[in-house]
């Protein structure tokens, strides 16, 4: 467990035995108490918050205290609605979990916006109204991301009308986020700066060997953070030298497992990995064990990055992927050989590459008037 966990955890305690409190007083309402009066001394963030969470659902496993008191609370009318909209993407739609975690966060921040916490009444939105939130929404993100939001929203405002909330087709008013697909340059970290990347990681520490492995995947092989957080122990095929991966839309593929990749993988799994029933490759090194997410991902990502004194404005492990295509486009690979290894299901995704081919292009720049190529 990380110093900063234990300190604040070691406070807890003290605070317990200054109010002659005991392991049965611990209570969801004894925690808030203490991070009450702790706020008045220091920023309370909501890591802290977390940890004190984390903390005491462990002593509730293992018996130590008793079934939290007053966790349990009334559902408001946003989280029902939620609820019955995230089984209708799982059941109907078949969606990907992190897709579906997406959308669901987006029609959240769509409700808040439109009715705060009030009743939520569907039935009297207009366009008129939808506009002006993705407007409110999408002013401070990128355009990618909002190019999400409104995807999310469509598919909200399509279940509404699916349940009959709505009696007219709002789906479509839903406004368009201008993101051409291939109007801009892929931004790969240069072959120099991968390196000093991979170099950065400690592998003397259970942390730096499993970030040291993770980023080998994203730099080798190519893959999103999302398909690192899926693999699971059997995706290995020892015998095979072979690693199968799940793509976007139930996408499946095998690499072969190169060589420093499964060393890495092994060091890991030997001198790394936390003892757990959980089959997941990867998990995290703190109590309680858990998976690891796309945001852990890309955490790890930009802190590598960052101890090898690499300052950019593109952060995240998509970096590495584009890396990995750049690489392989200069060193002759073809287009349909980049997007088999990147499991690139559309050549079209693929073909934004050429652009970094500064080589060919030039083959193809005709000769200015006047002047020479």
């Amino acid at each position: 467990m990380r110093p900063t966990r234990l300190r604040l955890i070691a406070e807890f305690s003290q605070w317990l035995w200054g109010h002659q409190l005991t392991l049965g007083d611990i209570t969801v309402a004894s925690v808030n108490r203490f991070l009450r009066s702790r706020a008045q001394r220091r920023p309370i963030g909501i890591s802290s918050a977390a940890c004190l969470k984390a903390f005491f659902e462990l002593l509730h496993r293992k018996g130590v205290v008793a079934a939290p008191v007053g966790t349990v609370k009334k559902k408001l009318p946003i989280d029902e609605l939620l609820g019955k909209f995230s089984l209708y993407l799982q059941q109907e739609r078949a969606l990907a979990p992190g897709t579906i975690a997406n959308y669901l966060l987006d029609a959240k921040k769509f409700l808040v916006h439109r009715f705060k916490t009030g009743p939520i009444n569907l039935s009297k939105l207009t366009v008129a109204q939808i506009i002006e939130s993705v407007r409110h929404l999408a002013l401070p993100i990128c355009r990618k991301r909002a190019k999400g939001m409104t995807s999310a929203l469509r598919a909200f405002l399509r279940y509404a009308r699916y349940q009959d909330l709505i009696r007219s087709d709002l789906a479509a008013g839903v406004p368009a986020i201008a993101d051409w697909s291939v109007a801009s340059i892929p931004k790969g970290l240069p072959p120099e700066h991968v390196k000093r990347a991979l170099a950065a990681c400690d592998r003397k520490t259970v942390i730096g060997r499993r970030d040291y492995a993770i980023l080998l995947l994203l730099a080798r092989l190519g893959l999103r953070a999302g398909e690192v957080c899926s693999l699971q122990l059997e995706d290995i095929d020892w015998d095979a030298g072979s690693l199968t991966v799940r793509g976007k839309g139930n996408y499946r593929a095998q690499l072969p497992l190169l060589t420093d990749v499964g060393k890495a993988i092994t060091a890991y799994l030997k001198h790394g990995r936390q003892s757990s029933i959980r089959r997941s490759l990867f998990l995290k090194t703190c109590a309680p064990v858990a998976n690891l997410n796309s945001g852990t991902i890309g955490l790890i990502v930009n802190k590598a990055l960052a101890r090898a004194g690499i300052n950019g404005c593109r952060k995240g492990a998509h970096q590495f992927r584009h890396a990995l295509a750049t690489k392989m486009l200069r060193q002759g690979a073809s287009l349909a050989e980049i997007g088999e290894i990147l499991g690139h299901q559309r050549a079209q995704t693929t073909a934004i590459y050429a652009k970094v081919d500064i080589a060919s292009l030039r083959m193809l720049v005709l000769p200015w008037p006047g002047g020479t190529r």
